[in-house]
């Protein structure tokens, strides 16, 4: 089975969620090298590594941005258009988004018990 990586929807999360951070002081946050981020944001497909740093800085699986995946995962599909929405402020879709994440940690918790 062949897997590709939608580099589009990946650059556009990665741009989103970066904001106006500054791209050298972001990519030392990350351990990856701005000139990595920048091609990434340009839609270049990354080495896995760097897209495995990227993934875990977006909060969302390895397998979000793959056409194989079959199951939707609900939660980082949220956290994913809200980071994208380009109408709200960063602060309100980053509080909404943990406000999502809590549910969802709380929401395990119930169903473990």
């Amino acid at each position: 089975m062949s897997t590709s990586l939608d580099t589009q929807k990946f650059s556009e999360m990665v741009k989103s969620k970066r904001g106006k951070k500054g791209l050298r002081q972001l990519a030392s946050e990350i351990g990856i090298s701005a000139s990595t981020l920048s091609r990434v944001e340009q839609g270049n497909l990354p080495d896995i590594d760097t897209y495995l740093k990227l993934c875990e800085w977006l909060e969302v699986s390895s397998d979000y941005f793959t056409s194989k995946t079959i199951v939707t995962d609900t939660q980082n599909d949220v956290v994913a258009y809200l980071r994208a929405d380009t109408t709200l402020p960063p602060a309100t879709s980053e509080a909404l988004i943990k406000m999502i994440q809590l549910a969802y940690e709380s929401a395990t918790k119930e169903t473990n018990i």
